[in-house]
């Protein structure tokens, strides 16, 4: 738990850092052997240059953080998204979202739902053919 903990909280330090700088707390919980690959997915995973822009990484990153739920992920991540340029209401909105999606997975999970049945209907909501 401490290395989810820490991996997910490092959102508040700037992308531009390198594998040198990795963050002290990071150093205090981690056992040493996975601390730098720890670091270094990290900064793989958040770069901004990536197929998405860091405002939208740290907007989904905030979501499943008021999921899991993370105390420490929710602070770092809306730092993080709010440097990026996120809104309020982008932080807002992107919070229903999660919770939308936490809902009706638990009413379609709790009732037991057909799963293939499912897949139909999203399917002709969206027009793909199957």
């Amino acid at each position: 738990m401490k290395i989810l903990l820490t991996t997910v909280a490092l959102s508040i330090l700037p992308i531009a850092a390198s594998a040198q700088d990795m963050p002290k707390f990071m150093k205090d919980v981690a056992p040493d052997a996975s601390a730098a690959p720890a670091w270094q997915e990290y900064m793989a995973v958040m770069n901004p240059n990536g197929a998405l822009d860091d405002k939208t990484k740290q907007l989904i990153a905030l979501g499943v953080a008021a999921q899991i739920p993370c105390q420490y992920c929710i602070y770092a991540h809306t730092l993080a998204a709010k440097h990026a340029g996120a809104t309020d209401a982008q932080i807002k909105e992107a919070i229903a979202s999660a919770a939308l999606v936490r809902e009706w997975s638990t009413m379609l999970n709790g009732n037991m739902s057909d799963f293939a049945d499912f897949k139909k209907q999203v399917n002709a909501a969206y027009g793909v053919s199957q």
